[in-house]
């Protein structure tokens, strides 16, 4: 089979590889679609293995690109349990392969495995951009009949991600959240928080990004580039600020800002990878009683509850996507995407 692959430096191949065959407790999925996520950037931008060795990964081989995987599973291996994974399943895939066994393992979180993290699919071992993908049954999660393939993608990853954040704020519908960032993760909070009900205050740099989140449900839309985006959100807030605050920019003023945008006992969620942010402790966070957090995608349990939200509301997920691109197409996609204008894109098969 072909698959896409970073070869360093923003160059992308199409290589080819063995066709997998599962192993015992693993499957094999004909992938049908896999998103384009913004982490994505970091491997496509840097030299073979630089960005999986910063993380503390293992980068010892080549892999096929791509951890937002959605497909049918055409291969079980042995000791898979029957209603786990089964021939013709349409399943997304929860991105990373734990001990299995451990308390984070065995709740659906093996991304915090006690043994660290074995794999991390389209980053240190095979992922999506190709026609098969193996993995752990354990790590599929069923997709309703109700979803097509790439709105499984984008649960994958981005939207899911935005969804455990959402739930990390504990948002409610009477309340306010500003959004730094509408890349694909920002945009999906957006959609996902004015599901919810609450009001949005999306933040961009993009002009273009910012008109998808009107697009998407945001109420109120802020260039930080042209207005002080704290002052903004005070003067929309009658003075207050906003309840929460999300922040999928990986910017160190983006960080600050929202921290510094909430109203006292506000909550402040980091979702942007890398990079670090520098606070004023007593003003910004002590004396207002501000509670900060991170999250860090979401857990099987969570991608399910999200994917069940999106079917049984009617959140259009596929509005998230600009592009849809075949493998072939694969160069052209990154270049696009690298430039952090566009929305999310997409490889169907």
């Amino acid at each position: 089979m072909q698959g896409i692959v970073f070869s360093g430096n923003r160059q992308v191949e199409i290589r080819e590889f063995a066709d997998p065959s599962p192993g015992p407790g693993e499957v094999v999925l004909e992938i049908k679609a896999s998103g384009m996520c913004g982490s994505d950037l970091k491997f496509y931008r840097s030299a073979p293995g630089e960005a999986q060795r910063a993380m503390g990964l293992k980068a010892d081989a080549v892999s096929i690109a791509g951890h937002e995987p959605c497909g049918v599973v055409v291969a079980v291996g042995d000791n898979v349990n029957p209603k786990q994974a089964w021939i013709g399943q349409r399943a997304m895939v929860h991105h990373y392969r734990g001990c299995g066994a451990c308390p984070h393992c065995s709740t659906g979180w093996q991304q915090l495995c006690v043994e660290g993290v074995a794999e991390v699919f389209g980053v240190t071992s095979h992922g999506s951009h190709a026609g098969f993908m193996k993995c752990p049954a354990n790590t599929l999660v069923t997709l309703r009949e109700e979803l097509c393939f790439s709105t499984g993608a984008a649960i994958a990853c981005g939207t899911g991600t935005a969804w455990g954040a959402l739930h990390r704020l504990t948002l409610a519908g009477d309340q306010t959240v500003a959004v730094f960032g509408q890349g694909p993760v920002g945009l999906s909070a957006t959609q996902l928080a004015t599901a919810l009900g609450a009001r949005v205050i999306a933040l961009d740099v993009s002009d273009e990004r910012l008109a998808r989140a009107k697009e998407l449900g945001a109420a109120h839309v802020i260039n930080p580039q042209r207005d002080d985006p704290v002052a903004a959100i005070r003067a929309l807030t009658a003075g207050l600020g906003v309840h929460s605050a999300l922040e999928a920019a990986s910017s160190p003023t983006a960080r600050q800002q929202a921290v510094q945008c909430v109203r006292t006992w506000g909550k402040v969620c980091f979702v942007g990878e890398g990079g670090q942010v520098t606070m004023d402790v007593s003003p910004d966070l002590l004396r207002r009683q501000v509670t900060l957090m991170g999250s860090w995608t979401f857990s099987t349990v969570g991608q399910k509850e999200c994917a069940d939200f999106i079917a049984e509301r009617g959140v259009n997920v596929e509005a998230l996507f600009t592009h849809r691109w075949r493998m072939d197409q694969a160069q052209e996609a990154y270049q696009l995407f690298d430039a952090q204008t566009s929305g999310k894109g997409v490889f169907l098969f």
